[in-house]
């Protein structure tokens, strides 16, 4: 379908017909316009009296011309943002095949959880009496994920994985000084979250990369050889983020700590290992857990997140403050002015408050309705849909780890044997067209032109079925160099984009018609 609103046929690259709708619609294809089309700055949607003519007290400060605030009525704002909800793709809609990200399905009695006005509906200053059924729901929260992860301590402020992987690595430096060891590289597997490196920079480290082996994992003996007196920790992504389960990890975190280091775990692959493995059993010192990625809470979108750390002993007395103590019947906040001797060691506070009251409500309420049983399910479900999508498609797509075993959560592919100038973007803009939102392309970086897919525990085997099939249709045009594919999508609100004019000339402010030029679509 092309701007003019005629058909294009995919399998021809004709047209059905001329005709073109004086709207620009397309039945239910609605071309929307900006909200500043739509309203204007001489209407508003409601009636206001003139203000009274005051003096000023601004000082000289007062505005020069009008704000330029652009009105709309109710009926207008509400149309425009229920028709652009119609053109974007959310999990309520279908499968999200995004590798490394773990978007599934948010049971909808957990969002009834979270909604409970003693829950929502509390501020962070109220008197601790009067809020001890949300400290008995964090502090339970936080046993499970102990308990989970085999790990003596949790700090469940933290309100991302990446802020969470802050909050591990402040809690390394400041043992580390603890002992007066000035310690100042971070060495990073090659298969890690990007985050990570990132992380470890911010705290000021030095980062150093560790080579995948040809299996995708880390390469123990170069990580063994690299180790020494200047290594703070090594920050590890496992399962990674080739999909691949880290055999060596209880060595890898032996070899670390025979050298004076630290581990940090990235755990935002949880979702592959939990009720399987204990992070704790594998010699690790800190690991996040995505609350909004393992346990079911809205993920994507800007937010919120939840990232609680767990802790090892040896990095317990250095965890953030605030945490909730339980004191027989009684919870209360253990901040600045009552950590006293037993917490003296803490590196500070990671957050103003106590961290996202909604992420906590939502995360226990699955896991109580899954209990222990079902969260192992859960883990094995989740391997065993990405294990089905890997062998469903490793004829048609290279899988350049598929022989080294069953992976874990994700299936990898690359763009090895497709048609010269085709690639990875082609492949994605082609699942567009088959009402797909495409998985993770490019990443990570250790696979050329790879991608990247999580179909995680909750989607059918007749819904990875219709991706399946799709992924391999596209594919096998991609492969025989099929030139339709390249103009793809053809049936979305909008044709391809100039990624690359996007990323380096964005528009990010609109401005009258007249005064810029109009954008490439």
């Amino acid at each position: 379908m092309n701007r003019e609103g005629r058909v294009t046929r995919p399998e021809t690259g004709g047209t059905e017909g001329e005709f073109k709708t004086f709207t620009g619609n397309r039945a239910l294809m609605l071309e929307e316009a900006l909200l500043f089309e739509v309203g204007g700055t001489d209407r508003t949607g409601v009636d206001i009296a003139p203000a009274p003519k005051v003096a000023s007290r601004l000082g000289g400060l007062e505005r020069a011309a009008p704000i330029g605030l652009y009105g709309l009525s109710e009926p207008e704002a509400v149309r425009h943002y229920t028709r652009l909800s119609r053109q974007n793709y959310g999990i309520d809609l279908g499968f999200f095949p995004l590798g490394s990200c773990t978007m599934k399905h948010n049971p909808r009695l957990n969002e009834k959880m979270a909604r409970l006005p003693g829950f929502a509906d509390i501020h962070p200053l109220q008197p601790v009496e009067t809020v001890q059924g949300a400290f008995a729901l964090i502090y339970e929260l936080g046993e499970w994920l102990k308990t989970l992860t085999g790990m003596p301590a949790v700090a469940m402020s933290p309100k991302a994985g990446a802020h969470g992987e802050l909050c591990g690595l402040l809690a390394i430096r400041s043992a580390l000084e603890a002992r007066g060891d000035a310690r100042q590289v971070v060495l990073v597997p090659e298969s890690a979250h990007g985050t990570n490196p990132a992380t470890a920079a911010f705290c000021g480290y030095a980062v150093e990369n560790i080579p995948a082996d040809a299996e995708g994992r880390v390469d123990l003996e170069a990580l063994k050889a690299r180790l020494g007196p200047d290594v703070a920790a090594v920050m590890i992504t496992n399962p990674n983020t080739c999909g691949l389960f880290e055999r060596d990890m209880a060595a890898i975190s032996d070899a670390v700590h025979d050298a004076g280091g630290l581990v940090y775990c990235d755990g935002a692959n949880f979702n592959a290992i939990v009720g399987r493995v204990r992070p704790g059993d594998l010699g690790i010192d800190a690991m996040h857990i995505n609350l909004h990625k393992t346990f079911s809470t809205p993920h994507g979108g800007g937010g919120p997140g939840s990232g609680p750390v767990v802790f090892s002993a040896a990095l317990a007395p250095f965890a953030p403050l605030p945490f909730v103590e339980k004191d027989g019947a009684n919870y209360h906040l253990v901040e600045e002015e009552t950590a006293g001797e037993h917490h003296a060691g803490t590196f500070g506070r990671m957050v103003a408050f106590h961290g996202q009251m909604g992420m906590f409500s939502r995360a226990l309420a699955y896991i109580l309705s899954h209990g222990a049983d079902g969260l192992r399910q859960v883990s094995e479900d989740a391997v065993l849909n990405a294990n089905y999508i890997l062998r469903s498609l490793e004829d048609v797509l290279d899988a350049p780890f598929a022989g080294t075993g069953p992976c874990m959560h994700e299936a990898l592919f690359s763009d090895d044997g497709f048609a010269e100038g085709f690639t990875t973007l082609d492949v994605a803009k082609g699942l567009i067209d088959e009402g797909f939102h495409p998985m993770t392309m490019y990443f990570p970086l250790v696979v050329h032109g790879a991608m990247l897919v999580e179909p995680t525990e909750t989607e059918s085997r007749r819904a990875i079925d219709q991706f399946v099939g799709a992924l391999r249709s596209v594919a096998e045009r991609a492969r025989a160099g099929d030139p339709v594919l390249k103009a793809a999508p053809v049936f979305a609100p909008r044709r391809r984009l100039d990624e690359t004019g996007a990323a380096r000339k964005p528009v990010l402010v609109w401005r009258e018609p007249e005064v810029v030029a109009e954008a490439a679509e």
